[in-house]
């Protein structure tokens, strides 16, 4: 992990004070010896830095030890109204959420951290500062995470329908031996990603992960994002479109990795709601694939109908909440309105609950520990690291903090280079510096005899700057 360390604001915990954090989504996916999804890893996190880790919901306070941070593990609660009997009147002083959705009516007085990149999920108005609704408390979240898992089940989806190798048909055919590769391979002919345009909207820590796979692929790879990152978009050899329906424009694969902006107070709609519609679809090549594993409200449901009806969108995977009362069995969640699709679209929709990162264990654990870590900072020193808008008064920030190599290189990453590590990069750049001005100043008849002599070593040393460059995680946008 890589920060902005400056220093931490001196405001030691309340000894006097019990404090209360609660935990109300999974923070261990793999199974223990018990059959139940295993929180241990983060637990052990909790209590080596002093914490304690109650699997239950907050009792009686009088029963908590004074001066340490007490964490209650209520991953069964997701439904509203759960929620909000469970926070809605502030006991718990602070809350860790990965996909459940707190409503505006859930209260942490001091702060939230979201699991993951993004805060849309977590409405409630405790938070303060210029990303909040009037309240005191910190929000924050752990970008780049789950980035590489979300990533990596996006060319997932696109993988099943491009190439369009029928691979499950040919399978079944090949293990009963019936098929001639001879005769019969030229009648399943395909076609490969290389060449081909990705599209992609937003240029977050998930966005360019994206993008760096998609040209893995030998993908054409356009992003529409803000202004501002135009010059790192073009510097990292990717195309940018300032318009979105211009990035949609003869794409053959939309991935979408925003997020859904300010939600209006009186509607209750998001900024970005809607924000893939008729107008960026029909720009695209017919027969295109569609991938929303960012939120669902992104998309315009209406419009994607018409376009897989038209052809225009031959499928679409789309990854989004669903919630199911337990009561009741009614259902809520931005994915809803897809649930009308499927039986019109069979074959051409893919829908997920919000899995496609959330399901990953290692990220999860990192995640949580990480959220701990945050939660920390925060109640013991005041200093604060992944806030999401502007601090409340009385907080000093640290900066961000993203794994090794996701998300933008920063001055730490500079500071935080060894003697050494400084050398190497500087004797590889001054060795090619050597070379390539013997190129340039060569007679264009002596340059073969140089690139005989010289040139393996010139790629060598190529090669060996840039793996050093990514190890240190220098590739990238600059912030």
């Amino acid at each position: 992990m890589t920060a902005n360390t400056n220093t931490q604001a001196a405001n030691p915990i309340d000894p006097q004070r019990a404090y209360t954090v609660l935990i109300c989504d999974l923070v261990g996916l793999r199974l223990g010896s018990d059959g139940k999804p295993d929180p241990s890893e983060v637990r052990a996190h909790i209590e080596a830095k002093g914490g304690r880790f109650h699997a239950g919901a907050l009792g009686d306070r009088a029963d908590l030890e004074q001066g340490r941070l007490h964490f209650f593990y209520q991953p069964d609660i997701s439904a509203g109204e759960e929620l909000i009997e469970a926070a809605g009147d502030g006991r718990y002083d602070a809350v860790i959420a990965a996909a459940t959705f707190l409503s505006a009516e859930t209260v942490f007085p001091l702060a939230g951290v979201r699991i993951g990149a993004g805060t849309g999920n977590m409405g409630s108005r405790s938070w303060g500062g210029g990303g909040g609704e009037g309240g005191t408390a910190v929000l924050m979240n752990t970008p780049g995470i789950n980035s590489r898992a979300t990533a990596q089940m996006v060319m997932k989806a696109i993988l099943k329908v491009l190439p369009d190798l029928p691979v499950d048909r040919l399978h079944e055919r090949v293990a009963r031996g019936d098929f001639d590769t001879g005769r019969e391979l030229r009648d399943f002919p395909t076609e490969k990603l290389e060449g081909k345009t990705i599209a992609i909207i937003g240029y977050g820590n998930i966005g360019r992960e994206v993008a760096k796979l998609g040209r893995a692929f030998g993908m054409r790879v356009v992003i529409h994002a803000r202004p501002r990152h135009r010059d790192w978009i073009e510097a990292e050899g990717f195309v940018y479109a300032a318009d979105l329906a211009d990035a949609a424009e003869g794409a053959d694969v939309l991935s979408v990795h925003v997020g859904l902006g300010k939600q209006d107070a009186q509607t209750g709609r998001y900024a970005n709601a809607g924000l893939v519609g008729a107008d960026v679809l029909s720009r695209m090549n017919k027969g295109a694939v569609l991938v929303n594993y960012d939120r669902g409200e992104l998309v315009d449901v209406a419009a994607l109908d018409e376009a897989l009806s038209s052809g225009r969108v031959r499928h679409a995977a789309v990854d989004a909440d669903l919630f199911k009362n337990v009561s009741t069995g009614s259902l809520s969640g931005p994915m809803l309105p897809y649930l009308d699709l499927v039986e019109k679209h069979a074959g051409k929709l893919e829908l997920l609950p919000h899995a496609a990162a959330d399901t990953d264990h290692p990220s999860r654990v990192a995640g949580a520990k990480q959220a701990v870590d945050q939660l920390f900072d925060v109640i013991c020193h005041k200093s604060v690291t992944n806030a999401k808008g502007t601090l409340p008064p009385g907080y000093v920030s640290l900066g961000v903090t993203t794994p090794p190599g996701v998300g933008p290189v920063t001055a730490d990453h500079l500071l935080k280079l060894t003697t050494g590590e400084c050398s190497e990069l500087a004797d590889l750049s001054d060795r090619q510096s050597r070379l390539w001005k013997a190129l340039a100043d060569a007679a264009p008849a002596e340059r073969g005899g140089i690139a005989a002599e010289q040139g393996e070593e010139l790629v060598r040393l190529i090669d060996r700057f840039c793996l050093l460059a990514e190890k240190l995680s220098l590739r990238g946008p600059y912030q």
